[in-house]
């Protein structure tokens, strides 16, 4: 993950720097790849059709939000990834920008307003595509599913999500 303005020019240097990069920005050794986040949260999505429930490992760190979702093949269809609070160093809702290198696995990205509504739907992301996926306004977190689930559950802009703060 790549913040815009000082944020992409710092990660752009640091990634030049160190040859790092990902789904979430950093890279990551064939050991990290299997290993997952410390912590998982039920995700509440309230959609016109009702509640859906995703089991989701949460990055909080800017370390785990690093790491992201990259080089996984084990994703399931009710689990994912929460990227709360983003960004990691606090300062409030601001507008993020990701990308899908080093991710094989196509994801449904939604931006989500501090309120809880979703922002946007970035549907199907492209696997390993370095093309930045923007919020296109500032958000608290940042919820990854299986590419095609917002579609298969009947997920829109505007919906509401929860998790355990």
């Amino acid at each position: 993950m790549t913040k815009t303005g000082w944020g992409i020019a710092v990660t752009a240097l640091a990634l030049a720097a160190t040859g790092l990069s990902g789904c979430s920005g950093g890279g990551a050794t064939t050991e990290q790849a299997g290993k997952t986040a410390a912590e998982t949260v039920p995700v509440t999505i309230t959609t016109a059709q009702g509640k859906h429930v995703f089991k989701v490992e949460r990055a909080r760190t800017a370390a785990e939000q690093e790491q992201g979702l990259m080089y996984r093949t084990d994703l399931t269809p009710d689990g994912g990834m929460l990227f709360a609070p983003y960004p990691p160093e606090g300062g409030g809702p601001r507008e993020a920008s990701f990308w899908m290198k080093n991710t094989p696995t196509s994801l449904d990205i939604l931006f989500l307003r501090a309120d809880g509504t979703i922002a946007r739907i970035a549907e199907n992301t492209a696997p390993f595509s370095q093309t930045p996926i923007p919020s296109g306004e500032p958000v608290a977190a940042v919820l990854e599913l299986v590419g095609g689930r917002s579609a298969e559950l009947g997920i829109s802009e505007g919906d509401s999500v929860s998790w355990p703060k």
